[in-house]
């Protein structure tokens, strides 16, 4: 086995992940622990200014309901989010977030986030739920938050947590190992919070060669969120729930200020407004078809079956929103002022965020008030905090429930798993979709203070198989000793019949879920025939990646990275098979079961059995709270 020194921390409270959720939980987790006495420690397999989501920056925060000022109530934020996702969703929780969230907004702006205001000192709202920032620090200011709430003796940077430590059925840890030394990590505590985001490149991306690794959501994002919650056995849920953003084509720059600010509109390529000539389709999809707004699955749907029919590419007519928006101006010289700070806008937008979009409009010679600028679906990314769903089923908080809701959505402490210690936020909670950086921030919040009165009702120190500890130990090093052994009987370390690499076990990966579960190639489209030989495929690169070799730390992580990654096709493949209609059209379509079905809304939830390594699906009902 691999030369490692072993380290061993004990906290109370573990927080896993250094995103929004991992930070908002920092900030609520060191205030309750202070009452009563306990420690808290984070990990990060990155550096929290730069980890997560937000990590290069955002141009609006997505969700923000103005409880206080009346500008809406918490069922109007229900209601959006139960249309959006096509009637599939957790209403306590998503009510539970709502109800807490603007007041983390105004923790970000004392902090010193700039928030954008009128000249009555009103934030200026992008869209009904989406207040327009100054966002490229946006994650260093929330980080700075975290780190001085928690202290850095505390704060664990650039260590890759693998898995959790189980003691029966409950979590009392996780283990992982440093991306920079020879050392392997053992944290013990009497409660895990589970923050680690979501999966991106499961599926082949839309980008290549050159722009290899280019995505929407962080490309750091491989899974380990659901693969820790998976493997203690943590019932999950909405696995079937992928979300392909709309994006500006090729750099994956954001949409949001366009269609919402700027009331831009998307025509095909003969000029024809797909949301207008296709609106009769969305009689198929009642009654979501019918809301508003229109569900994102189903926008994406109509601009999908336009380029179908040959009628691409699709553009965002931004030099008409901007013509028009000038042309309001009362003068020419009037004019001319506002031509030139909407077009410091649309650029802000992409230098905010998403600077390779900036960069590829400079290097095409694309002036956004001049001529229109292609879009396209993205590939499919798994995420509890946007317009998906997937993460692990949690209870809802007690004071929410109903009659109906209380034995089916609450069992003691809120947004816990299903596994006693395990608590989940951001993309690590599933059905609870539309939480975004500001709602994941806030759940992180919540399931801090529910973990802090956990540990208190259940303060016992946890009980480590040290036997246990360095099986995993090798279990997880061993890629390197697989390279090691190996890497000298072929003159080109790539080319091995012994190991496989992990640049190589991504592209099987992708690969085989791109053709078989509906990615890119196959416009999303997938059957029952299609998901069974993909689940076929699957349980050899399951078998395969006991062969995985690592030259060295980076390399490791990788390995782990994809194996991760794998875990989350497996779920996905498995309950997208086991939903038997298509309620997501635009996100997935099921040519054998092309339409939605009345007794499948309910949520399809699953679950790994760690002892016998069996799966189990199953429904859940939804009930109607608001």
């Amino acid at each position: 086995m691999a030369n490692f020194e072993t380290v061993t921390v004990k906290t109370d409270l573990l927080i896993v992940g250094g995103g929004m959720a991992a930070c908002g939980a920092a900030v609520e987790a060191a205030y309750w622990a202070k009452k009563h006495g306990l420690k808290v420690a984070l990990v990060d397999k990155a550096a929290m200014d730069r980890s997560g989501a937000v990590a290069m920056g955002l141009s609006a925060i997505n969700q923000y309901v103005g409880l206080k000022d009346g500008e809406n109530t918490l069922t109007d934020y229900v209601n959006y989010v139960r249309n959006d996702l096509m009637g599939i969703t957790r209403e306590d929780l998503v009510a539970n977030i709502a109800r807490h969230v603007d007041s983390t907004v105004h923790l970000f702006e004392k902090w010193g986030l700039p928030i954008w205001k009128d000249a009555e000192g009103k934030y200026v709202h992008e869209g009904r739920w989406q207040l327009m920032i100054n966002g490229e620090s946006y994650k260093v200011v929330v980080a700075e938050a975290a780190k001085n709430a928690l202290g850095m003796e505390n704060i664990y940077e650039r260590i890759f947590i693998v898995g959790p430590i189980m003691d029966g059925d409950k979590c009392i840890g996780a283990v992982g190992f440093s991306v920079r030394e020879n050392k392997f990590y053992v944290f013990l505590a009497k409660a895990v919070l589970v923050a680690m985001g979501g999966a991106v490149h499961v599926f082949k991306p839309r980008s290549a060669g050159e722009g290899l690794g280019r995505a929407w959501y962080p490309p750091w994002n491989s899974g380990s969120s659901c693969y820790f919650t998976l493997k203690a056995g943590c019932e999950m849920t909405c696995q079937e729930v992928r979300f392909i953003p709309v994006r500006f084509k090729d750099a994956y720059g954001p949409v949001g200020a366009w269609f919402l600010l700027f009331k831009s509109r998307a025509t095909n390529g003969v000029g024809e407004d797909y949301m207008v000539t296709r609106k009769p389709e969305l009689d198929k999809w009642t009654p979501y078809g019918h809301v508003k707004p229109v569900p994102a699955n189903l926008r994406n749907w109509l601009m999908l079956l336009d380029v179908k029919d040959g009628k691409g590419p699709i553009f965002m007519r931004t030099e008409e929103a901007i013509g028009k928006l000038s042309a309001a101006a009362a003068d020419e010289k009037e004019r001319k002022k506002k031509l030139k700070e909407l077009e410091s806008e649309a650029w802000e937008d992409f230098l905010d965020m998403t600077i390779s979009q900036a960069l590829l409009w400079a290097s095409t010679n694309v002036a956004p008030e001049e001529r229109a600028s292609e879009i396209a679906a993205a590939e499919p990314y798994f995420i509890g905090s946007h317009s998906g769903a997937s993460g692990a089923w949690v209870s809802g908080p007690e004071d929410l429930q109903t009659s109906q809701t209380k034995n089916e959505y609450f069992w003691g402490y809120a947004h816990m798993a299903t596994v006693p210690g395990i608590f989940c936020a951001g993309d690590a909670s599933g059905a609870s979709s539309h939480k975004f950086s500001s709602g994941s921030h806030a759940e992180g919040r919540i399931c801090a203070k529910a973990a802090i009165a956990y540990i208190v009702d259940h303060n016992v120190e946890p009980k480590v198989d040290n036997a246990k500890i360095e099986a995993m130990k090798a279990e997880i090093l061993k890629p390197l000793d697989t390279f090691a052994e190996h890497s000298k009987l072929t003159s080109d370390a790539g080319i091995n019949p012994n190991y496989i690499r992990p640049k190589m076990f991504m592209f099987r990966l992708q690969k085989l879920m791109d053709e078989y579960a509906g990615g890119v190639s196959t416009a999303f489209t997938t059957s029952k025939a299609n998901l069974e030989k993909g689940l076929e495929l699957l349980n050899y690169l399951k078998e395969d990646s006991d062969k995985l070799g690592a030259e060295d730390l980076h390399e490791l992580m990788r390995c782990w990275e994809n194996i991760h990654r794998m875990w989350q096709a497996e779920a996905h493949v498995r309950t997208i098979l086991f939903r038997e209609e298509t309620r997501w059209p635009g996100y997935y379509f099921r040519a054998d079961l092309p339409s939605m079905k009345d007794e499948w809304k309910v949520f399809a939830n699953c679950r790994w059995n760690p002892a016998t390594g069996e799966w189990t699906m199953l429904k859940r009902p939804i009930y109607q709270i608001f």
